[in-house]
């Protein structure tokens, strides 16, 4: 029997890069996809293959999928691991990068999928798996572009899973918690950029010193990577799997909590973070 055939986007460092080698180690012939192949030598050294890939370019992705349908004649796992964060207040983060953040969280996602699901049809079989976040389901201050492309993926990841089950395909969501990346610092300085003069500007300070305070207790891409594993290779997975740092207490108090309560928990928890990186900081000096 011939080796599976998994697709794994965003694949060039952090999560996507450790996804891309468990599913390797799992006995899978893997194509790691992501514009900065140039940071992928590693995984070419293990016998991964890379290959460019611009979420954004539609182009792109059909003739990648097609590359990759005509070498192997199947694609049993999709891995949708690109992401975008942008941060900061909805009045003053630019329409264009609002729209920019949907195009590769949402609409990149969704073609990616599009492009995969003639062979998978046709094979009777597959597994699609979105990466989401926590913040798929529990709001962050100043994040809403960023929270809305996930609730986005959410949604349509549950509609997908009713209409793709007949043809054998499951459709499996990962919400990662707070995870050891340059994501956090990416996200942070973009926010202060947008949002930390001005009317906003104590709110952004706030999100920056929690994000500084929460990413210290974050988890390892590996333990992403292994939920990945377990949603790629069981023969029933679960519809979700959620870990990483924050994760799972965060979800848990949006199933109990009415919402002015989680929004109240979410403000104690930002203002909280920013008093002891501040009283840490202080120490330091």
């Amino acid at each position: 029997m011939s080796r599976k055939v998994a697709i794994v986007t965003g694949a060039s460092s952090g999560i996507g890069k450790q996804i891309a080698k468990n599913l390797y180690r799992n006995g899978m012939d893997v194509y790691a996809l992501s514009r900065r192949v140039y940071q992928m030598n590693e995984l070419d050294d293990l016998g991964i293959h890379t290959l460019h890939l611009d979420v954004t370019d539609h182009d792109e992705i059909d003739q990648v999928v097609s590359e990759i349908v005509a070498e192997t004649g199947r694609i049993d796992v999709l891995v949708n691991n690109a992401g975008f964060g942008s941060f900061g207040s909805v009045e003053e983060v630019e329409l264009s990068e609002g729209e920019y953040e949907f195009k590769v969280n949402v609409f990149g996602v969704i073609k990616m999928i599009q492009a995969v699901l003639p062979t998978m049809r046709k094979q009777k079989s597959g597994r699609i798996i979105n990466m989401s976040s926590m913040d798929g389901k529990v709001a962050s201050l100043l994040g809403s572009w960023y929270v809305g492309s996930k609730f986005a993926i959410e949604g349509m990841s549950d509609a997908m899973r009713l209409e793709l089950k007949p043809f054998g395909i499951d459709v499996v969501v990962v919400e990662p918690g707070a995870i050891q990346s340059s994501w956090k610092d990416i996200a942070s300085e973009r926010m202060l950029d947008v949002s930390g003069s001005g009317p906003y500007a104590n709110m952004a300070r706030q999100s920056a010193d929690f994000f500084a305070f929460a990413y210290k207790f974050a988890s390892t891409p590996r333990r992403i990577a292994r939920m990945v594993d377990r949603a790629a290779i069981s023969r029933r997975p679960k519809t979700r799997y959620a870990g990483g740092a924050g994760a799972k207490p965060m979800l848990l108090a949006r199933k109990v909590m009415p919402d002015r309560c989680l929004d109240a928990l979410t403000l104690a928890l930002t203002k909280y973070a920013q008093k002891v990186l501040n009283k840490q900081t202080a120490f330091n000096r």
